[in-house]
């Protein structure tokens, strides 16, 4: 009997146990979610797994609100999971375009420079029929917007920085264009 009573009294215990909310997991998913949320990278990056963490976190509440602990339980991991990974895929990603970025600066810089240097040569040149006020007045505005652009990069803001550079790429290659059709322009047909 003693036994029996015992058996009963420690299912009793597991039963009652299992049908206890998971407080402690689901405070741990509603933590993992606010550092995502609050993590520019995975809020830029990552919005995929975002979404996933908070799907989940949604059917969390909802499953604990219905008293489904065990369903509540595992969809806390998978917003903490989820979350996790947003900030670790976050960090990777703006990582990478921090690098793409700086390296598509270093090329602009580089760019304006052979630019300029072309449009000085062009000025050289007789009888080149090439109006140099507006090409000017382009590479200026391409000199301006890369310190923007460069100014961008420093505060973090990369993909702004990627964006400004490739407008700057763009008028560059109209001022080469025009300066190269104004050169072959000049060579003599065969």
């Amino acid at each position: 009997m003693k036994k029996l009573f015992l058996m009963l009294f420690i299912t009793a215990l597991v039963l009652l146990s299992c049908a206890q909310p998971p407080t402690e997991e689901m405070n741990m998913a509603i933590q993992a979610l606010d550092r995502a949320e609050n993590d520019v990278g995975a809020l830029v990056y990552a919005q995929n797994y975002l979404s996933r963490a908070r799907d989940a976190f949604e059917r969390m509440q909802n499953d604990a609100n219905s008293k489904r602990f065990d369903s509540a339980r595992q969809n806390a991991a998978e917003v903490i999971a989820n979350s996790e990974r947003a900030i670790s895929e976050g960090n990777i990603a703006a990582a990478r375009t921090a690098n793409e970025a700086l390296n598509f600066l270093d090329v602009l810089e580089n760019t304006v420079t052979e630019t300029e240097a072309s449009l000085y040569i062009a000025r050289q040149i007789e009888d080149i029929q090439l109006d140099f006020e507006p090409l000017e007045e382009i590479l200026e505005i391409a000199r301006a917007d890369l310190e923007s652009a460069e100014e961008s990069y420093s505060i973090g803001d990369y993909t702004e920085a990627i964006d400004i550079g490739q407008t700057i790429r763009s008028s560059l290659s109209e001022v080469d264009t025009q300066i190269n059709q104004a050169a072959q322009a000049l060579s003599p047909k065969n």
